[in-house]
């Protein structure tokens, strides 16, 4: 079984180990060997190896110096390190300098084989077992959305979808994440004939049968009881703009370190954009219930004033309608210089019940993917758009603020007002000059549109939305459509395709997490 990876083993007493090094060589490894590290470095310097194994206790240039010349050298080469010692201090070395596995002598051919393959092998390995394993779950990710019939299931089926692209996204798999993206888009066409029979009571029906926790419950019931449950500790709720899932599932080993998790997920409201979604989560009501009992508050979709200016206050007009007495404070982080600014004021906050921070690097992020032909480049699939996201959350001073308040002892709800789903067909609507310019969803008084790919609400007062005009009707993109004009439509189909939009009907815009964080 050749395999062309070529291995350079240092031990001075190599002439012992010939039983190993043909064992290998059996294996199909081409193995180089040398009698001392200052052999191995010469050797490694005039060839290309794809790993070397390393004896601690040579004589001349012992294996952690012979280590650590290499790591100068070529850091890129994993180095296994074997040992008699088992003094900690040296493992401990070992491992500070990043070595790829540690053995203990005396050490047989299969432990050797073991290390060497999960070094060399191992990717390729994960990447046909994944394979093999999502061939075997594709019938029952199949059967699950044909049979999703409440929003557990719904909840579930989210859930495996989201864990099998990034297992086949990290296994650089061909082919198979092409399936994957047809169950997905399978999936979300389900779902939106789904939502459309039930979001109507929903919307209407606080305590509809099978209804879920959807954004207007968000504080009153899963915030607030944390307020109350006699523990005295201080809450942070961090709501990150247009945070999905996957970009959770990203983030989370940055600070399963710190926190321990309950994760759940909830469902935003239509449309899934900041104006409606946020605004009832921070006023515990529907977006129309805001319009009519604080005016001043709400702002409609045509007016140049910004939509998400007035989230404090109805946070004030929550706590008051529930009569409780809560200090709290309101925080909008847009740049690294926000969360800077509100680390150093930390213990300010640690007087508070209860701490809001909002999070926009994610919502910009989209944004520039539309209108930024660099960040199209780097954000081009699902997987950059999540690298991007992880890479901004481990350099940001947002993650100082997590292990801030874990050290501090404080709990965490981790949460987001709606998700954002990368679109991909368009559908034509005409609108007079007055209709909004999302391009998932639209309202307007004279919309013509294909009813049969679009969500419609004649009635938009039935699901807790406000109508600027008696005619006025909503319309809610599906799946992966956008909203498109018939006016120099081919530019505008190919400038908006593939970009990440949100306020529209799918599991990534309408099931996102909720998360509540212990510190440990």
């Amino acid at each position: 079984m050749a395999n062309n990876y070529r291995i350079l083993w240092a031990d001075d007493e190599i002439d012992l180990l010939k039983p190993h090094i043909m064992f290998l060589r059996n294996r199909g490894y081409d193995l180089a060997t040398a009698c001392s590290g200052a052999d191995a470095l010469e050797m490694a310097s005039a060839e290309p190896f794809d790993l070397i194994i390393l004896d601690e206790n040579m004589p001349g240039l012992t294996g952690l110096e012979t280590l650590a010349a290499i790591k100068q050298r070529m850091p890129h080469v994993p180095v296994i390190m074997i040992t008699k010692s088992e003094e900690e201090n040296i493992m401990d070395q070992a491992l500070g300098s990043k070595i790829a596995d540690y053995l203990i002598k005396p050490v047989n051919p299969n432990q050797i084989l073991l290390a060497i393959k999960k070094q060399l092998d191992s990717g390729r390995l994960v990447s046909e077992q994944t394979q093999v394993d999502y061939r075997r779950e594709f019938a029952a990710l199949s059967d699950s959305i044909s049979r999703a019939d409440t929003i557990d299931d719904w909840y579930d089926l989210y859930r495996r979808l989201v864990f099998w692209d990034m297992q086949l996204s990290s296994a650089a798999t061909t082919g198979m994440d092409e399936m994957l993206q047809l169950q997905r888009r399978e999936a979300d066409a389900e779902f939106g004939k789904w939502m459309r029979k039930r979001y109507e009571r929903w919307a209407s029906e606080p305590d509809a049968p099978g209804r879920p926790l959807m954004s207007p419950e968000v504080m009153p019931r899963h915030v607030m009881p944390m307020l109350s449950d006699g523990s005295g500790k201080k809450l942070f709720l961090v709501l990150i703009d247009n945070f999905r899932l996957d970009q959770w599932a990203t983030v989370k080993p940055l600070l399963a370190e710190m926190f321990t998790f309950d994760e759940q997920l909830y469902t935003s409201i239509l449309p899934t954009a900041t104006q409606y979604a946020r605004n009832a989560i921070f006023s515990g009501l529907m977006p129309l219930q805001i319009a009519r009992m604080f005016p001043d508050l709400w702002v409609d979709e045509d007016s140049e004033e910004g939509k998400n200016l007035n989230e404090s206050p109805l946070l004030t007009t929550l706590f008051e309608r529930f009569r409780r007495h809560v200090r709290f404070s309101y925080n909008k982080i847009n740049d690294s210089v926000g969360a800077e600014r509100l680390l150093r004021d930390f213990s300010r906050l640690e007087q508070n019940d209860l701490n809001v921070v909002v999070v926009n690097f994610i919502d910009m992020l989209s944004h520039a993917r539309t209108e930024s032909k660099m960040i199209r480049e780097l954000a081009q699939t699902d997987a950059a758009y999540r690298s991007i996201t992880e890479s901004w959350f481990r350099h940001s001073p947002v993650l100082d603020l997590f292990r801030r308040i874990a050290e501090r002892g404080h709990r965490v709800v981790l949460t987001t007002d709606h998700g954002t789903v990368r679109v991909e067909q368009p559908v034509k609507v005409v609108g007079d000059r007055n209709t909004n310019t999302n391009l998932r969803y639209k309202l307007g008084r004279n919309l013509d549109y294909d009813a049969r790919r679009v969500y419609e609400i004649r009635d938009p007062k039935r699901v807790g939305l406000p109508a600027p005009n008696i005619s006025t009707a909503y319309i809610f993109a599906l799946g992966r459509d956008f909203l498109a004009y018939p006016n120099n439509y081919n530019y505008y189909v190919q400038y908006y395709t593939g970009t990440f939009q949100h306020g529209g009907i799918s599991m990534e815009e309408m099931l996102v997490p909720l998360i509540t964080m212990t510190p440990k």
